[in-house]
C-alpha cells in the first residue's frame, strides 16, 4: 500500500506544501518542503558550503590587485562548524598583534620600493627623453652672424631728448679670423683660462653644470660653463641665470660641438668673445692691449693677460686685477705644460689705453659715455650687453644746464694759469638727476668733477649735523682761540679773523669758518666717526673709513677725501629737507624700437630716504633746516650771493698747501664753493695740476670764494634766471638758538644767545694777532674798538689735527 492509501496516492490540497526525504550529511535524510504546484522551485542553498575571505586585522579595505580575482588565503582559512556541532576549544581567532604588525611593514616596504622603483626608471628615461626632444628643436647660430651681431650702435640722448652721441659703431674693430691665423699659444691661454678639457669634452663638464646648478639652488652666482657653453650664451644672448637657460644652453653646446670640429669652435669664439677696451674678438684685443697687428707676434705671458681679461672685461683698466688674472692663467699653463716658468716674465703691462670718442663730444663733454658705462654696470648691464642689443639711454644732463655750466667755467678761469683744473657738478635736489657735469678742459684727461680730493672748509656741515643729532644747536659755544700742541708742536688756527670773543656760537663760527670751534666741536661731543656718518647719511659715496679715525675730518683734512660729485649729492640733501636722492646721470635706457628696458624712477637704488632719522620725519627735516640756517648768510658774506635777493645757502673751503718738505706755507691746494636753492644744488672744486698750490694770473693764492665761488655765482644766477623763487620751509630751532644771522622767512627765535654776535650796524673791529713761540706775549694790533685779547690755548688734551681749512 502506497503512502497515499489503498487508492493510490493522495493529492495533497491546492496551496499545499509537499515534504520529501533527501538524503542528508551522515547517511541520515532530511525533509525538504517543495513549493505548492505551479510556483517556480528556488534551490535551497546549504548554508555550510559558504567560504568567506578574512580580513587581515587592522586593514581598512582590499587593495587592487593585478589580477581579476582574488585567490583564497588559506593559511587564514577556517573550516566551519556543522549545525548543532559543538566547539572543540580549538578555535583560532586570526594573527596575533606581533605578526600584524609584521604583515604591515612588509607592504610599506613593498609600496616604497615599487615607488623607488619607479623614480628610477624616471630618472633616467626622464632626462634622457627631454635632451632628445631639446636637441631636435635647438639650432646652432652660424658663427659669422653672431659675430656680426655683438656689436650695435647706441645712442646717447640729453634729458630733452636730442641726440648726445652715438657709439660703438658696428663692425668698427673686429677682425673675423680663420682656424690657422690663431696660433695655438693664444689657443692654449684661453683653454687654461676657461677651459682646460675644451679639446676632450663634449661641450658641457658635469661638475661645472653641478656647480651651476647648486649656486642656483643656493641663491649663488657663477658656473662651470665651457668654451662651447660661453659661446652659445653670447650667441643666443640670454644671460638669465635660471636652470631653463643652462639646459638649452647645454644641449645646443653639445649639438654644436657634433655639428662642427673643435678648431672651428673655437675660432668662433675668439672671434666673439669681449675682451674689454672696445675689443670684440681676440685680434682687436691684440691692437687694443698691446697694439699688435699680427698674432703670431703675441707672447705666451701677453696670450696669458688677454685670455684672463675674458672673465671680467669691464676691469680692463683694474691693473692689480689684471695682473691676478695674469698670473692664474700662467700658473695653468705652466701646470698644462703649455709654457714654462722661462716664458712667463715679467708682468705684460698694457699699452696706454686710447680712448676713441664719438665726434660729437669732446672737452669737457668727452666724460659722459664713461659715466654713463660705469653707471649702467652699477645697474647691471654690461657694456657688452648693451652694445649687443643697441639700446637708446636717455640722461638726466640738461643740455642747457650742461652749456651755462661750460660758460661760468669758462668766464671764471678766462687769462688764469693753465696748470688750474676747475670741476662742476650740479644735481636737482628733487629726484637726485645729474643736471651738468664738467669735467676739465682736457677729455682724456682725469676727471676732476669726480676725483676724490681735501674738501677743506666746505666739509663743516656734516659737523654740525652730528652736533644736532645730539639735541644741540646753533647757539651752542665754544672757544674759538688757537690750539696749540705741547712744545709748540702742531696746532690749529682759524685762517682769519673772527669777530667772537672767546666763545663763539656754532652759527656764527659756520659762518666765519673757524677752524678750532669745529676741531673742538668734533673732539668734545661729535666725534669724528659721526661726522663721517653724517656725510655718508647726506650722500656722500667716498670712502671715509681712514678719515673717521682722527679729528682732522672736522675741517676736511687729514685723509677726507670726496668728489665733486659727492658734495653736490650731499648739499642736495639739505636743499631737499633731509630726504637723500641718489646721484644718477641716466633717465631710461630704451631698445631701438622704444621700448622701455628701464627707468630710473623704478630702480629701488634709486628711491628716496630719509637721510639722518630715517624713524623720525619731523627731526629729520629740522636737521637739515637748521644746517641751511647756518648756511644762509654764507654766500652774501663771501660775496657771491644769488641775484635779486634769492635765498642761497652755501659753503666755502679750502685746504692748505703743505711743501715737499711738510711745510705749512700760505698757499692753497684745494679751493671749494658748493651751495643750493630748493631746485638745484651745485658744488665747484678747483685743483693744480701735479699737487701744485692754486695761485691766480698774479700769483696770490685763490681761496673758495675768489675761485670757484665765483664760478659758482655766475652758472647759480644764470641758471636760475626766471625761475620761481622758493624758500627752505619753517625754521624750527634744534638746542640752543641762534638769533637772525640772515634775512629770510622763516621763523626765529626770540630767546637772545649769551654771545651774539655783531651785527651789519655796528660792524666788528679788525684784530691782527701775530703768533709767537709760546714763552713769548702776543703783541696785538687793533683797529676800531678795543678788545680783549684772545690767549693761545694749549691743546695737550685734544688731537691735533693739521690744517684743514
Amino acid at each position: 500500500m502506497g503512502p497515499g492509501g489503498p487508492n493510490g496516492p493522495r493529492q495533497a490540497p491546492p496551496g499545499a506544501t509537499t515534504a520529501l526525504p533527501v538524503p542528508g550529511r551522515g547517511g541520515d535524510q532530511t525533509t525538504v518542503a517543495l513549493p505548492p504546484a505551479g510556483k517556480p522551485v528556488r534551490p535551497q542553498v546549504p548554508e555550510d558550503p559558504t567560504v568567506f575571505m578574512h580580513k587581515t586585522p587592522g586593514q581598512a579595505r582590499s587593495e587592487p590587485e593585478l589580477l581579476t580575482h582574488r585567490e583564497p588565503e588559506f593559511d587564514d582559512y577556517e573550516e566551519p562548524v556543522a549545525s548543532g556541532a559543538q566547539g572543540t576549544g580549538d578555535d583560532d581567532t586570526g594573527p596575533t598583534e606581533e605578526e600584524s604588525k609584521t604583515m604591515r611593514r612588509k607592504k610599506i616596504w613593498r609600496r616604497v620600493r615599487r615607488t623607488c622603483y619607479v623614480l628610477l626608471i624616471l630618472a633616467i628615461i626622464g632626462p634622457v627623453l627631454a635632451f632628445f626632444i631639446t636637441y631636435q628643436l635647438v639650432d646652432v647660430d652660424n658663427p659669422a652672424d653672431v659675430a656680426r651681431d655683438q656689436d650695435k650702435v647706441v645712442t646717447l640722448l640729453y634729458a630733452n631728448g636730442d641726440e648726445m652721441a652715438k657709439i660703438a659703431d658696428a663692425g668698427a674693430n673686429r677682425v673675423l679670423l680663420n682656424p690657422e691665423d690663431i696660433p695655438d699659444d693664444i689657443k692654449h691661454a684661453v683653454y687654461a683660462a676657461e677651459d682646460q678639457s675644451f679639446e676632450t669634452n663634449a661641450g658641457f663638464d658635469i661638475s661645472g653644470i653641478l656647480r651651476a646648478t647648486w649656486n642656483q639652488v643656493t641663491g649663488g652666482e657663477g658656473g662651470g660653463s665651457t668654451i662651447s657653453q660661453q659661446y652659445i650664451k653670447k650667441a643666443s644672448g640670454d644671460e638669465d641665470p635660471t636652470l631653463r637657460r643652462k639646459w638649452v644652453e647645454v644641449v645646443k653646446s653639445y649639438k654644436m660641438n657634433k655639428t662642427y670640429d673643435k678648431k672651428y669652435i673655437i675660432t668662433a669664439y675668439l672671434n666673439t668673445i669681449y675682451f674689454g677696451r672696445g675689443a670684440y674678438g681676440i685680434a682687436a684685443a691684440a691692437k687694443a692691449y698691446y697694439n699688435i697687428d699680427d698674432l703670431h707676434q703675441v707672447t705666451k705671458s701677453q696670450a696669458a693677460l688677454l685670455a684672463g681679461m675674458i672673465q671680467s672685461p669691464a676691469r680692463s683698466k683694474d691693473l692689480p686685477y689684471q695682473q691676478g688674472r695674469w698670473e692664474f692663467v700662467t700658473n695653468r699653463m705652466i701646470a698644462n705644460k703649455w709654457m714654462v716658468e722661462a716664458d712667463r716674465g715679467q708682468f705684460p703691462a698694457p699699452v696706454a689705453l686710447e680712448t676713441t670718442k664719438p665726434v660729437s663730444l669732446n672737452g669737457p663733454r668727452a666724460k659722459f659715455p664713461e659715466l654713463v658705462q660705469d653707471e649702467l654696470t652699477k645697474l647691471g648691464y654690461s657694456e657688452e650687453k648693451v652694445k649687443k642689443n643697441g639700446y637708446r639711454i636717455t640722461t638726466t644732463i640738461d643740455p642747457r644746464a650742461q652749456q651755462l655750466a661750460e660758460e661760468a667755467v669758462k668766464s671764471g678761469m678766462d687769462g688764469q694759469p693753465e696748470n688750474l683744473q676747475p670741476g662742476l657738478v650740479a644735481v636737482d635736489p628733487k629726484n637726485g638727476a645729474i643736471l651738468a657735469y664738467y669735467s676739465g678742459r682736457d677729455g682724456n684727461g682725469i676727471d676732476w668733477a669726480g676725483a676724490p680730493q681735501e674738501p677743506g672748509s666746505s666739509f663743516k656741515p656734516f659737523d654740525l649735523v652730528g652736533l644736532l643729532k645730539e639735541g644741540k644747536g646753533l647757539g651752542e659755544t665754544y672757544d674759538s682761540s688757537d690750539i696749540t700742541g705741547s712744545n709748540g708742536g702742531p696746532r690749529v688756527k682759524n685762517a682769519g679773523k673772527t669777530t667772537c670773543g672767546v666763545q663763539c656760537p656754532v652759527a656764527q663760527a659756520m659762518k666765519e669758518s673757524l677752524n678750532t670751534v669745529f676741531v673742538r666741536m668734533v673732539v668734545k661731543d661729535v666725534h669724528p666717526p659721526q661726522v663721517a656718518e653724517a656725510a655718508k647719511e647726506a650722500g656722500v659715496a667716498s670712502d671715509l673709513s681712514k678719515a673717521a679715525l682722527d679729528s682732522n675730518i672736522a675741517i676736511g683734512g687729514g685723509n677726507t677725501r670726496v668728489s665733486t660729485l659727492d658734495m653736490a649729492t650731499a648739499y642736495a640733501t639739505f636743499a631737499s629737507g633731509g630726504v637723500r636722492r641718489p646721484a644718477h646721470i641716466i633717465a631710461k635706457i630704451q631698445y631701438p624700437d622704444g621700448a622701455t628696458v628701464w627707468e630710473a624712477g623704478a630702480e629701488p637704488t634709486y628711491q628716496e630716504t630719509l637721510a639722518f632719522t630715517p624713524n623720525d620725519p619731523d627731526q629729520n627735516q629740522k636737521i637739515a633746516r637748521n644746517v641751511t640756517e647756518a648756511l644762509l648768510p654764507i654766500p652774501k658774506y663771501s660775496h657771491v650771493e644769488c641775484a635779486n635777493n634769492r635765498l642761497c645757502a652755501g659753503k666755502t673751503g679750502t685746504h692748505q698747501y703743505t711743501d715737499r718738505t711738510g711745510t705749512e706755507t700760505n698757499d692753497n691746494a684745494k679751493a671749494w664753493m658748493v651751495g643750493y636753492t630748493p631746485q638745484i644744488s651745485t658744488a665747484v672744486s678747483l685743483s693744480g695740476e701735479k699737487g701744485a698750490p692754486v695761485r691766480d694770473a698774479g700769483g696770490k693764492p685763490i681761496s673758495g670764494a675768489n675761485g670757484p665761488g665765483r664760478i659758482w655765482q655766475k652758472f647759480m644766477n644764470s641758471y636760475l634766471q626766471g625761475a620761481p623763487k622758493e624758500t627752505f620751509g619753517r625754521f624750527v630751532p634744534i638746542g640752543r638758538a641762534e638769533p637772525s644771522i640772515a634775512p629770510s622767512s622763516s621763523v626765529r627765535p626770540t630767546t637772545p644767545p649769551s654771545n651774539p654776535a655783531p651785527t651789519s650796524e655796528s660792524p666788528p673791529p679788525v684784530t691782527t694777532t701775530t703768533t709767537t713761540p709760546e714763552d713769548t706775549p702776543t703783541t696785538t694790533t687793533t683797529t676800531g674798538k678795543p678788545t680783549k685779547t684772545r690767549p693761545t690755548a694749549t691743546g695737550t688734551d685734544i688731537p691735533l689735527p693739521g690744517q684743514g681749512g
